[in-house]
């Protein structure tokens, strides 16, 4: 199929919904589609073979986009929806694909042009806006829930993310069918780090011989980042050589979360790294003797973790459902979404390395199971091709 994808996001860049739609769209090529994309200015170059991305003008002032939703994304957004359209009126597709809020310019597009709409719900919208604390107005919370609704009974199918993102789908509609396929390690197919690459971040960083805690991810304050700080003092009573490795955020959030360390006294156990290429993450993972994923909001499952089972380390996370929807006894310790409760887990692992070694091991085979680029291509071929035979079902009625 000749397909138009809308992702209203910076593409590419190194973050949870970008590294989604990577592989959607390099799955979709393994299948032997094409697509071309709509996205924003702002991005890395990609190069897959089959794929043609369509950016938007730059707006002069805005060069970066947080994560979630923000004022930026409102021109932004327009003018991704004008550029689809144009490309609608000048090229032939088959059907439209469309990422997060761009839902609501495939049901737009697809009733203008007659064109099927398979939609990606990476999220709840109407959640997204509350917990990343864009605003609390209940007038606005409501909109939102609206024309999520009203996305996906109008969209011909829908992709979830994760199972609590499937079951929302699935409440809002009767008819629409939904699929679910999580996500995948976003590094598997990286090679291996040297050794001597390990140990220049390892100098680079200052971080001495003591042990490697490490975070990835973005600094929202949905991810619990100020629990992760302020659990520090009581893991430094215990094991004073132990470095904090976060990787990613924004400058302003890394300013902000420095200061709160360097209120604790703790700042000289911290290194904020800011945002990383994707080719360094395996040299980051090797580096750590524990992963974190501190998260205190939200349902939908964070994209580390897929990264993080892969990666063989054993895993300190909080015990709320987005992350039990992955992790469980087997594969991660699991502590309440504390400061206490975090620093509580650290301690654990840091002294019994030989259960965190299990641990991590279990983590990896389970995986390798369930969340290999492999489990994903297979999944997304057997529901492309069931998109498929809708789109046919449905010529065949018509005609």
């Amino acid at each position: 199929m000749r397909i138009l994808m809308i992702a209203p996001q910076p593409f590419m860049e190194e973050r949870g919904a970008p590294f989604a739609i990577y592989h959607h769209i390099k799955a979709l090529l393994c299948m032997g589609h094409t697509v071309d994309l709509i996205t924003y200015h702002i991005g890395k170059p990609v190069n897959l073979p089959g794929l043609r991305i369509f950016r938007i003008p730059a707006i002069p002032g805005i060069h970066q986009v947080k994560v979630g939703p923000s004022m930026a994304k409102f021109p932004l957004d327009l003018l991704v929806f004008l550029l689809a359209l144009g490309q609608m009126c000048s090229a032939r597709y088959d059907c439209i694909h469309t990422h997060e809020e761009a839902g609501a310019m495939g049901v737009l597009l697809s009733g203008i042009f007659g064109c099927k709409h398979l939609y990606y719900m990476h999220s709840d919208l109407s959640q997204q806006i509350v917990s990343s604390e864009f605003t609390h107005n209940r007038f606005l919370i409501r909109c939102v829930a609206a024309i999520q609704k009203l996305i996906v009974r109008k969209a011909h199918g829908v992709i979830a993310i994760c199972p609590d993102i499937a079951s929302t789908a699935h409440s809002m509609t009767e008819t629409t069918p939904i699929y679910m396929i999580e996500n995948s390690a976003v590094d598997e197919n990286l090679p291996a780090p040297a050794p001597e690459a390990i140990l220049r971040i390892r100098q680079e960083l200052e971080l001495g011989t003591g042990p490697v805690l490490l975070y990835t991810g973005t600094l929202e304050s949905y991810q619990g980042i100020d629990l992760l700080i302020h659990s520090i003092p009581a893991v430094h009573k215990h094991f004073p050589d132990a470095s904090y490795v976060l990787v990613g955020g924004q400058s302003a959030q890394i300013e902000q979360f420095y200061d709160m360390a360097r209120e604790l006294g703790i700042h000289d156990a911290i290194r904020f790294v800011g945002q990383r290429p994707l080719d360094e993450m395996p040299t980051y993972m090797a580096l750590a003797d524990i992963l974190l994923s501190p998260r205190c909001k939200g349902t939908n499952t964070p994209l580390k973790l897929y990264t993080y089972l892969h990666s063989g380390k054993p895993i300190l996370a909080t015990e709320i459902y987005s992350q039990t929807q992955v992790l469980s006894s087997e594969t991660a310790l699991l502590v309440p979404p504390t400061a206490e409760g975090l620093a509580q887990g650290a301690i654990e692992l840091l002294s019994d390395p030989h259960q965190a070694r299990i641990l991590g091991e279990k983590g990896r085979l389970f995986a390798q199971e369930h969340y290999s680029w492999q489990v994903f291509l297979k999944k997304s071929t057997r529901i492309q091709e069931a998109f498929a035979d809708n789109l046919v079902d449905t010529t065949d009625r018509a005609a």
